[in-house]
């Protein structure tokens, strides 16, 4: 080798040395996390942040002989059932022998009502009952031509609609008795303040806001009357945007207001709850924050001396996707893509830390409401349900890459009663064409397990437990174009005839590739040993974009 050339060489790789260093540098800065976990210091106990379902209609009644496998059942997560407008709205929801004959205004009928509460039992859940969408024919004014296909007027005479909910209320205390009543919950109304589901003729706010607490007070007070003073009850608004009028002024009505029904003051009220969308992946609502808006509640109920309430969410998470042939609306309010599980993640750890009970979920499941092939956010759900009654631990981001617009960060707590610490981690992307992979390093400090050995067995959940991507790719395949769904076609539940209309589309997914995406969806965790000095130790991992992790780390 000349002299000329070895030069060259040296200098090559003087420059590649440091432009190597520096790329490791680079990697390090943009994308290496680190936490300190330190469960000597546990603060909160957190409930179940999984524990509601929502259920649009009851005709058909979906709880009959449910087909629930034992490896995705989401009543093992599920505590509640919400049954939306159950007890009126529409012909096919108002609970009579004949919903159109005027002439008469009790020839009630309930057993629609109690069959689907005994069947909500039967799979272990409660139910939670919202009332207060008026009878067709207790509304002069009364069509059902309106956003959401419900009668949004009050009542023509308020006592013959407190009858009608007395009536439902004494019809359930037969079938179940009181004691179990006072286990289930209740509410007035989906969204009382959004004029789509409530309003007067004229749409006045005012008048609307008289109009719904008295709503409230007469079906509150039917409740009160058949099951009991301990009735649990509350109020669904939208709150995240502005509706018609202030739903603070309700909060206020039953605290301090006069009730329509017993004419004393103030009504009861045990729940506040909201809903919360995003617009689309990538774009954040318009509206408040999730923590906002329940702290908009929060605030006026502590104010008027409500301090012991339920808050929660009642509906929501994303809206929209890409269009489908009629609309571009999720049906299920969620996407198929790996991008919901850090959403959802996210979303738990948001509700963790500001003691927001839970967040009702649409479906879980492609096929039914408990059937078919899970999604990423069941698999989220199901792993942020197992905080129930773990204390919080402190976790601190001591390190932390440059973002722009990525948020990877954790959450931790303790189960005493099981002696087990869980982590979750997330690495979050809102825009998805920016998503990176990140590293994660966990210090944690444990003196509950001293010296002893340790399982860790992590969760991971990313593209390899997630049949949509494959289903993205063989959509491709087989020509299965947006045209082929009716809504957005990013929603995961494509046994839903809004997701997947086309019945050539049908046929190839539950007859040829059914198996395949089964396969696909399977989450299988990873397992190693640790040793812990005097109850520390560290875990690393490296996370997919919009990946979540979660450990479970106990004595081996």
């Amino acid at each position: 080798m000349n002299k000329v050339v070895a030069f060259f060489l040296a200098v090559f790789a003087f420059f590649s040395g440091i432009f190597g260093e520096i790329s490791v540098k680079i990697n390090d800065i943009f994308n290496n996390y680190a936490f300190e976990i330190n469960a000597s210091k546990t603060g909160d106990t957190l409930g179940n942040v999984s524990s509601n379902l929502t259920v649009w209609s009851i005709e058909g009644n979906p709880f009959v002989n449910p087909q629930i496998s034992d490896e995705y059942n989401i009543f093992k997560f599920v505590e509640y059932v919400e049954l939306m407008q159950c007890t009126g709205g529409s012909p096919q929801r108002d609970l009579f022998v004949n919903p159109s004959d005027t002439s008469v205004a009790d020839d009630y009928d309930f057993s629609k009502l109690i069959n689907n509460c005994r069947d909500i039992l039967s799979l272990g859940a409660k139910p939670y009952l919202k009332l207060g969408s008026v009878p067709v024919k207790y509304s002069k004014a009364a069509s059902t031509d309106t956003m959401f296909g419900t009668n949004i007027y009050p009542p023509d005479d308020y006592d013959i609609y407190y009858n009608y909910i007395a009536a439902c209320a004494r019809a359930l205390v037969e079938a179940f008795g009181k004691e179990e009543l006072l286990k289930w919950r209740f509410a007035v109304m989906t969204e009382y303040e959004n004029a789509s589901w409530f309003s007067t003729e004229d749409g006045d706010p005012e008048k609307t806001f008289e109009a719904y607490c008295k709503l409230y007070d007469y079906t509150v007070q039917a409740l009160i009357d058949e099951i009991g003073e301990d009735v649990f009850v509350g109020a669904h608004s939208m709150t995240v945007t502005e509706g018609l009028w202030d739903e603070r002024d309700f909060i206020k009505h039953c605290a301090e207001g006069t009730n329509y029904k017993t004419g004393k003051k103030g009504s009861r009220l045990n729940m506040l709850t909201a809903s919360f969308y995003d617009s689309k992946p990538g774009e954040y609502t318009s509206g408040m924050k999730p923590a906002q808006t329940i702290d908009h509640l929060r605030n006026a109920a502590e104010k008027y001396g409500f301090d012991n309430l339920v808050y929660g969410f009642d509906e929501g998470r994303i809206l929209c996707g890409t269009p489908g042939k009629d609309s571009d609306e999720l049906a299920a309010r969620i996407t198929g893509y790996t991008y919901q599980a850090a959403y959802d993640a996210r979303l738990a750890k948001i509700m963790f830390e500001n003691d927001i009970s839970y967040f009702s979920a649409w479906q879980y499941m492609t096929d039914g409401m408990s059937t078919g092939i899970p999604t990423v956010s069941y698999y989220v759900a199901k792993f942020a349900a197992l905080y129930k009654n773990a204390k919080t631990v402190l976790t601190e981001k001591i390190r932390r890459g440059l973002q722009f617009g990525t948020e990877v960060d954790a959450f931790s707590a303790f189960d005493e009663e099981n002696g087990t610490l869980r982590v979750m981690a997330y690495n979050f992307k809102n825009d998805v064409k920016y998503a990176k992979t990140a590293d994660l390093k966990f210090k944690v400090s444990a003196p509950q397990f001293g010296d002893k050995p340790l399982k860790v067995r992590a969760y991971v959940i990313d593209d390899n437990c997630n049949f949509f991507d494959e289903w993205v790719r063989d959509r491709e395949k087989y020509g299965i174009d947006s045209s082929c769904s009716s809504w957005s076609p990013d929603d995961p539940i494509l046994g839903s005839t809004a997701t997947l209309t086309d019945e050539r589309a049908r046929n190839i997914y539950f007859n040829e590739l059914h198996d395949k995406y089964e396969e696909c969806a399977k989450l299988k965790p990873v397992e190693k040993a640790v040793k812990a000095e005097n109850g520390e130790f560290t875990l690393d991992i490296t996370l997919n974009p919009n990946a979540v992790v979660f450990y479970e780390i106990t004595a081996a």
